[in-house]
């Protein structure tokens, strides 16, 4: 079990136990080390101070993808390698990951030629050693028009057609830390590393933690430290003394989303904007999603929001690319932002910066991990994991996550997915849910939806104020997925303060009476969360300068 209620229970075991290795962070990247380290047999636990997933790792474009514009600055060995893990990560976990055909225009004085587009995509596609079914194939204007009809026809040379894989980051992320906790690793979300602590001889041995709920303070020792936080990576090596040499640069990328009726996007589109940058408009789930910008940062680490340049850029860039699509602010329906940690490289714009991952060793013995994207998180856990296992000696074996699917995952291979997932939507219907429900959940938890199913048993409509589906995920959310406030559930286990943000709206107030009853809780945190939600429904509209005018 992975419940919130086993928390103190976890924070307890971790405070009487010496472990091999210790993550701090639970994003992509720490969730990856911790299950490669658990399924190489050593002792293993990761705490995070905010929820699993809060950072970077839910707020990317949601696209296991191979970084094709990275091509253009000759990162072949790059492009090579999180190519080829896009399939691992689909095999894996094909619940959280789709093949998703993207269509790239070509204009006339664009970014890309028709002859370098063609290049490039055959480049692509045998770096990443991508399947005969998915290679790319070259579009005349006519055909191009066909897949998408509001592109700019103006100039309209043909277009690029080619599969990436979209994927609902923060779940992947939960699903990755799940078959972690399933392997024997402990894990706890809202647990802040306050301190490291030294042996005699000035090595890294343990870290002074902070329980965020309560305040209580304990310690966690381990004979390996990975730091693994994202934005944060500095701060913690800061607090090593460490912090010398390259350093993190923090970039901010955001996202709108808009309803389908206002932007009826048939086909997700890679095309650029004016001033050479590239940007996604991606249909899901009855919206169109559009990002990212890129931008340097240095405010709030833990809330970035959208200001209106960053708003107006995203709507320039639409009416560029689809004239006759005229969105205004008042149909973005919501947006997120989220911070990349790359590393810095003097006289670079933001869109310049590698994405390439890379691991530091301080003095002390402290491993940071910094860079890096989403599609590469099991390939560079497996780097700082090989180094761990050479440093602590013995026997591990090598890397074991290539072949083993993430919570949920294992359907019996990808090729499965369709099969399943038409059987155990027939038995969500036996269950009370409706078809579109059933294939909802079915889609969301894979194999783990008949813990969801078990739990429509005990739904009551006279006693419940939630429609069922909506009943389900949160119990689920609460007993299975260490959920511990309501915007947990919103954002993370389910993107509904994304692409739902109506539903949050209407439900808000039924799912904050469940979690007081499941809790416990006072009047007092009952409003602090309330409060919570709101103020994430306000910033999810409003521009972070709007709203302090």
């Amino acid at each position: 079990m992975f419940s919130a209620k086993q928390r103190m229970e976890i924070t307890e075991e971790m405070s009487k136990t010496t472990y091999d290795v210790l993550v701090i962070g639970g994003g992509i990247t720490g969730c990856g080390i911790a299950l490669d380290a658990t399924t190489r047999g050593m002792k293993t636990a990761l705490i995070e101070m905010q929820d699993f997933a809060a950072g970077t790792s839910s707020r990317s474009t949601k696209l296991v993808h191979g970084g094709l514009r990275y091509l253009k600055q000759f990162e072949v060995k790059m492009v090579a390698e999180v190519g080829k893990e896009r399939a691992i990560v689909y095999e894996n976990g094909p619940h959280v990951t789709t093949p998703e055909w993207m269509l790239l225009p070509i204009h006339r004085g664009g970014t890309f030629g028709k002859w370098s587009t063609s290049i490039g995509l055959w480049v692509y596609d045998h770096l990443a050693r991508v399947k005969k079914a998915e290679r790319r194939t070259m579009l005349s204007a006519h055909e191009t028009l066909q897949k998408e009809p509001l592109i700019k026809q103006d100039g309209l040379l043909g277009g690029g057609y080619y599969v990436e894989y979209r994927t609902d980051d923060a779940r992947l992320t939960i699903e990755v830390i799940k078959k972690a906790m399933e392997c024997g690793a402990h894990a706890v979300n809202y647990v802040k590393a306050e301190s490291f602590l030294y042996d005699e001889n000035g090595r890294i041995n343990g870290v002074t933690c902070r329980e965020q709920t309560t305040g209580k303070t304990f310690t966690i020792y381990a004979k390996k430290i990975v730091n693994a936080a994202g934005p944060w990576v500095d701060i913690l090596r800061e607090k090593d003394g460490s912090h010398v040499g390259k350093k993190l640069r923090l970039t901010k990328g955001v996202h709108i989303v808009v309803d389908q009726a206002h932007f009826p996007l048939k086909q997700a589109v890679y095309f650029d904007t004016p001033d050479g940058r590239m940007v996604f408009a991606i249909p899901r789930e009855g919206k169109t999603y559009v990002g990212t910008t890129d931008t340097f940062y240095d405010g709030d680490r833990v809330h970035p929001k959208m200001t209106s340049d960053d708003r107006d850029y995203l709507l320039r860039a639409i009416r560029y690319m689809f004239p006759t699509v005229h969105l205004t602010e008042q149909h973005i329906e919501s947006s997120w932002a989220g911070l990349r940690p790359l590393i810095y490289e003097e006289g670079k714009d933001p869109s310049e910066i590698s994405r390439k991952d890379e691991v530091w060793q301080s003095p002390s013995g402290l491993i940071t991990i910094a860079g890096g994207k989403l599609t590469g998180y099991r390939k560079m856990a497996e780097t700082v994991v090989d180094l761990i296992a050479k440093q602590l000696g013995g026997t591990y074996p090598p890397c074991q996550t290539k072949h083993l699917p993430i919570s949920g995952g294992d359907v019996g291979g990808a090729s499965r997915w369709h099969t399943f997932m038409c059987e155990k939507i027939a038995e969500g219907m036996a269950c009370g849910l409706t078809e579109q429900q059933a294939k909802r959940l079915v889609q969301r938890y894979g194999t783990n939806v008949d813990r969801l199913f078990a739990f429509a048993s005990t739904y009551n409509r006279e006693e419940i104020a939630l429609p069922i589906d909506w009943y389900v995920m949160c119990i689920y959310a609460l007993e299975c997925e260490m959920t511990v406030t309501p915007l947990d559930f919103f954002i993370r286990r389910t993107g509904a303060l994304f692409f739902d943000i109506q539903a949050v709206r209407q439900l808000k107030e039924a799912v904050v009476t469940l979690m007081q009853s499941y809790f416990h809780w006072t009047k007092e945190e009952r409003n602090k969360y309330e409060q919570q939600v709101n103020v994430a429904l306000h910033d999810a509209v409003i521009p972070s300068n709007e709203a302090q005018r």
